[in-house]
């Protein structure tokens, strides 16, 4: 973890070394993860903000639309609704400070959810490349990009899984161009993320992790997805509602190896991972 400020709002927030934990809320009913006692539409989304609100998220990350593999997306227009939806619940349930980001990767929906109804962030998981307009709108807005690796599309990427040169190297070369072609739009915030689950074997999602501290040549703070994810499930044989305990301890080798957030469905397990972490890390400087 390493200190790091955005400008959210024409106002420069400063992080220090303490990790950030985000909260994942979806208003998709597809999504391959809805925790047991929050259920799907705007009531479950209701009772979900309050709960990452109460165990300490730092950031709310609100989607419209499932990304999982093999499936296909909704059309813009439900996508624009859901977030509408979502924007309107986060900030009656959590106020106006609280940091919003929204997890979309069509222009539309980034501009509306900055202009019209308020997010901080936007968290696209194609890295502009599903929406040619996404990097120039970004640009425009002036609010701070996460980058996520991808290839393809939701439906396609699970075919595009060949890295010669290896996963890391090709992952690390394919961001470094979506930075740069970022920064060219004049995105200056720009956090990164691998992309894990997304156009990658179990296999290779292992390999990356197990080498992602080589993201920080990128000099840009890293956020790691992987939670309840199928290189999980799909390690233990267990299914998604018994992946707490495997995330958890898969978050702290994330942290241990340079993870500056953490995007998860169980904030208040993260933020104890976070915790030890900085506690182990003091006692060690020490």
């Amino acid at each position: 973890m390493k200190a790091f400020s955005l400008n959210i709002r024409g106002r420069l927030v400063e992080f220090d070394e303490r990790p950030l934990v985000m909260g994942i809320l979806n208003m998709s009913p597809e999504s391959f993860h809805t925790p047991r006692n929050a259920g799907n539409g705007e009531e479950g989304l209701a009772r979900t903000v309050a709960k990452h609100m109460e165990e300490g998220a730092d950031i709310l990350d609100l989607g419209g639309c499932s990304t999982r593999p093999g499936l296909k997306s909704v059309s813009e227009e439900e996508e624009t609704e859901r977030v509408r939806k979502g924007m309107e619940i986060i900030r009656r349930e959590a106020g106006d400070d609280v940091l919003v980001s929204v997890d979309t990767f069509r222009s539309s929906v980034a501009r509306k959810a900055v202009e019209e109804w308020g997010a901080d962030i936007i968290n696209d998981i194609s890295g502009g490349l599903l929406d040619r307009e996404m990097l120039p709108t970004v640009g425009e807005l002036h609010v701070p990009y996460i980058l996520m690796h991808m290839r393809g599309t939701p439906e396609t990427m699970t075919e595009l899984c060949d890295y010669p040169n290896g996963v890391t190297g090709s992952v690390l070369s394919e961001m470094a161009e979506r930075v740069g072609a970022a920064e060219l739009e004049g995105i200056c915030d720009i956090i990164i993320d691998p992309g894990f689950g997304f156009a990658k074997t179990v296999s290779q999602n292992w390999e990356l992790m197990e080498n992602l501290d080589a993201l920080a040549i990128l000099h840009r703070p890293i956020l790691v997805g992987v939670s309840r994810k199928s290189m999980i499930t799909k390690a233990l044989g267990i299914s998604t509602d018994m992946a707490l305990n495997a995330t958890t301890a898969l978050n702290a080798f994330a942290l241990d190896r340079g993870a500056d957030i953490l995007r998860v469905h169980d904030v208040a397990a993260a933020r104890e991972a976070c915790e030890m972490y900085a506690i182990l890390k003091k006692s060690t400087l020490n």
